[in-house]
């Protein structure tokens, strides 16, 4: 054993100071331990070369098969530091891929097999517009930021009020009566400096919306008023923008991704009619328990994480109601209108075409 490790020793020095490639020196090695096992096997016991390598081939065996363990192991974690390499950024101006503050941030997407590397620069890449920064808005905001969503939009014309900090996380006591997309914007920044965050301080109206959807590759709706979320499904399903839309009121949510271009139902195929003024009342109007706007908020981002990176199975006609109350859960199918006034049944043609392929 001393006489082989004294060789194998030698050649690698011989090996390293003549500066030979490791590779050769590996191969070297092992056909040093290939003739060893051969002497083993060839030489009869109590011969003198094979009492000096060790007497017994079992033991060479045992060394082989502890360095094909250590071999395995080496490689697994190869492959796995690998994968937490993910491909460039090429599609983001100025970035070539990600930094080592970003490997570190994104760690625990990047080894999600659903995500990976190449989920995480779709999220760098993606451009997701937030429509109201409220409560739904509020935890909505964060997480896609904390996700590393590469541009967020986000528009409101309101300011914080006292009312707003028992639900909308993202807001404190000294953000009192300042615009709500400045203070937010702020936020977003501070928790993660390598998104780009752009603040638009008004109320969305017919006049911008095209204009403005158009910029984005995903709609997040959640505002609070019927008007807007109509026009936002009607602006989304022209220009093929997936929405992702949540109301909530009291202690129930509810969510779903709209999407026709793709084979779904939009807004209206579920809410053809607008509810008679003082059916369905606002959270001013009615009240809403504090954390319900954290929890749908929070599933708005994670359906829009699994949008842009092709995760899992989204809500695409399927409408989650979540009652916090009761803890209970409930999904719903949601079918395609062929009379839509809104998509004219473009979700049927979607998914008939979609059948053909």
């Amino acid at each position: 054993m001393i006489f082989v490790g004294f060789l194998a020793a030698l050649i690698w020095g011989i090996g390293a100071a003549m500066g030979g490639a490791r590779r050769a020196r590996w191969i070297m090695l092992a056909a040093l331990i290939a003739a060893v096992i051969a002497a083993q096997l060839t030489l009869p016991a109590g011969h003198s070369l094979r009492e000096a390598t060790g007497g017994d081939v079992r033991l060479w065996l045992l060394i082989l098969g502890f360095a094909a363990l250590v071999w395995g192991y080496t490689a697994v974690l190869r492959a796995v530091k690998s994968r937490a390499r993910p491909e460039p950024v090429a599609d983001v101006p100025g970035r070539a891929g990600f930094s080592d503050d970003e490997l570190q941030r994104y760690a625990r997407h990047i080894m999600l097999r659903e995500v990976g590397g190449t989920g995480q620069a779709a999220l760098a890449r993606a451009r997701v517009l937030v429509i109201g920064a409220g409560g739904l808005g509020s935890p909505a905001l964060q997480y896609l930021a904390a996700s590393g969503v590469g541009t967020i939009g986000i528009i409101d014309d309101d300011v914080v009020d006292h009312s707003n900090l028992q639900r909308q996380v993202i807001y404190g006591e000294a953000d009192v009566g300042q615009p709500k997309v400045q203070i937010a914007a702020q936020e977003i920044t501070r928790r993660n400096h390598h998104v780009t965050v752009r603040p638009y301080q008004r109320r969305l109206t017919a006049e911008i919306a095209a204009d403005l959807i158009a910029d984005y590759d995903l709609v997040m709706d959640g505002c609070d008023n019927f008007d807007t979320r109509y026009l936002v499904n009607q602006t989304c399903t022209a220009l093929g923008v997936p929405l992702i839309a949540a109301a909530m009121t009291q202690w129930e949510g509810q969510i779903s991704l709209y999407d026709p271009a793709r084979g779904t139902p939009c807004f209206a195929c579920v809410f053809p009619d607008r509810p008679a003024p003082g059916l369905v009342p606002s959270c001013a109007e009615a009240g809403v328990i504090g954390p319900l706007p954290g929890v749908m908020g929070a599933m708005m981002a994670l359906e829009a994480v699994k949008a842009i990176t092709g995760a899992g199975q989204g809500l695409g006609g399927r409408l989650l109601i979540y009652d916090a109350l009761y803890a209970d859960t409930r999904i719903m199918q949601a079918a395609v209108r062929a009379d839509c006034s809104v998509c004219n049944g473009k979700g049927l043609q979607a998914g008939a075409q979609a059948a053909k392929v």
